[in-house]
């Protein structure tokens, strides 16, 4: 299992676009993918429970991959995530 704590670093957060992003790279992949803020757990493959997290820009959270390709499916969530802090939304 990979684990990676990530900030959400452009201004408007992790709404529908993004989050849609997110669900699509996750989907790509065997692994299973959680998200976690706070004490809240979700499933990273499901649209409506990531943007139940309510992401916004700067908040703080920890993703866990867990699968046969856990390593590629964490660098490209990883890479998504940075990307998002150098694009205006």
């Amino acid at each position: 299992m990979i684990t990676r704590e990530m900030v959400i670093g452009n201004k408007s957060g992790l709404h529908a676009r993004p989050a849609s992003l997110w669900v699509q790279t996750a989907s790509r992949y065997q692994s299973s993918v959680r998200m976690v803020k706070g004490d809240r757990d979700v499933d990273g493959k499901s649209l409506l429970a990531l943007l139940s997290l309510g992401l916004s820009g700067g908040s703080t959270f920890q993703f866990s991959v867990n699968g046969p390709d856990e390593a590629a499916a964490a660098e490209a969530l990883a890479k998504m995530v940075a990307e998002l802090g150098h694009k205006e939304e």
